[in-house]
């Protein structure tokens, strides 16, 4: 089989998986009681949401593990170059998905106000985080540093690349973050941008890191099987923050992660819709720019459906996907 038709299979074979385990999952929390909370000051659409269960990440993330696991099993055990690559990744999400795993059950455990953990402490947790992975990417792995579409050579970073990956890897994991609250809208966006990514990856001999996207593009299609409107359970932090930080990782490991805001343009905007509100409004004591941020949340209020919202986010990634490879191979 050619790289491309592995690739393309694993992403099957993690679409199956995922809707297999699915439902199990689903009953699993239902009797667990894992129901969302939802503030009261979101749109009265978000009250339908309150009880579905939450932390719908781990029904992308453990087939996600074990299918990677497997496939890497004989590099992993002879800690081959190509083998230990693709734990940096794997173990971002991993370890970024349980950091949202924590803040999803303090969410849970205080269901009256619905605040996890205090936002001060998640960020420097995040920090430690991604410091370690940074390190390893510039330490342990042999990642171009930079590529500029139009420049026909790596660009080397130097010792600052640690603090560019860092900045990637939590901005990433909050941008996706504030992207998740709409059915089906992380899901989608996010498995387009690894798609790209992983098609980036094909492109350059990545092999390894382009199965492994594919892997989580089909786990995502999997859970947008329950996620779709209407949904029958949440992402949550433990997806979001997985999902994000680790397609940050993917986008330093290819060196076109100055592409991200073209490839992931909804969670930029996201991002950047609620840093210009909070300014705004400190700076004008009170005023608003947007009816409320992040900006799918503006929309809802001025009368867009949640399916509208999705449907026409999603057609703005694909159309930015698109320019995203395009100067990709330039």
């Amino acid at each position: 089989m050619t790289q491309p038709s592995v690739a393309l299979a694993l992403a099957g074979i993690a679409f199956i998986l995922t809707v297999i385990w699915g439902s199990p999952l689903i009953r699993i929390l239902r009797i667990l009681k894992m129901g969302d909370s939802i503030r009261l000051e979101l749109p009265d659409s978000y009250q339908a949401k309150a009880g579905k269960p939450t932390m719908g990440g781990v029904m992308v993330i453990l087939p996600v593990l074990l299918l990677t696991g497997l496939l890497n099993a004989v590099s992993l055990i002879g800690f081959s170059g190509q083998g230990l690559s693709v734990l940096v990744p794997l173990g971002t999400m991993v370890a970024f998905g349980a950091l949202g795993a924590v803040d999803d059950w303090e969410k849970l455990r205080n269901r009256a106000r619905g605040e996890g953990m205090k936002a001060r402490y998640k960020f420097l947790l995040q920090v430690v985080l991604a410091a370690v992975v940074a390190w390893g990417l510039y330490a342990y792995l042999d990642v171009p540093h930079m590529f500029v579409p139009g420049v026909q050579r790596e660009i080397s970073l130097g010792w600052f690349y640690i603090f560019v990956a860092m900045f990637m890897i939590v901005g990433s994991a909050n941008a996706v973050n504030f992207t998740d609250g709409l059915d089906g809208m992380a899901g989608l966006i996010t498995a387009t941008c690894f798609a790209v990514y992983g098609l980036i990856a094909l492109i350059q001999g990545q092999v390894f890191l382009a199965q492994f996207c594919f892997t989580v593009v089909g786990a995502l299609f999997g859970f947008l099987w329950f996620n779709v409107h209407p949904s029958m359970l949440i992402m949550g932090d433990t997806g979001a923050m997985a999902l994000g930080s680790t397609l940050g990782v993917v986008a330093l490991m290819s060196g076109h992660w100055i592409l991200y805001p073209i490839i992931a343009i909804i969670p930029t905007i996201q991002t950047l819709s609620i840093v210009l509100q909070v300014s705004y409004f400190k700076l004008t004591k009170g005023k608003r720019i947007f009816k409320m941020s992040p900006i799918h949340l503006h929309f809802e209020l001025s009368g867009w459906s949640e399916t509208q919202v999705v449907q026409r986010f999603w057609l703005i990634t694909l159309l930015a996907a698109m320019i995203g490879v395009a100067l990709a191979v330039t």
